[in-house]
């Protein structure tokens, strides 16, 4: 794998992290998550039904489809 990072500021960035409180890092990592799912949306077509739309979204989550019986109690 290809680095572009010197194994010195590698150690710095990890350091940093590290002095940052728990609060701080999770805030951090909900926040990227939340800005990929933004991405991750607005890449999908616009004219999707919610419920197409919910299965793109967890297809593209988990690498994997949602249950055939996910949906048994919509009327679709």
């Amino acid at each position: 794998m290809l680095m572009d990072t010197t194994r010195e500021i590698e150690e710095l960035q990890n350091e940093l992290w590290m002095k940052r409180s728990i609060k701080e890092r999770a805030e951090f990592m909900f926040g990227m998550f939340a800005t990929a799912r933004r991405v991750m949306i607005a890449s999908l077509p616009k004219n999707l039904s919610e419920k197409e739309l919910k299965q793109q979204i967890y297809f593209r989550t988990y690498g994997e489809h949602l249950p055939e019986d996910f949906f048994k109690n919509d009327n679709e």
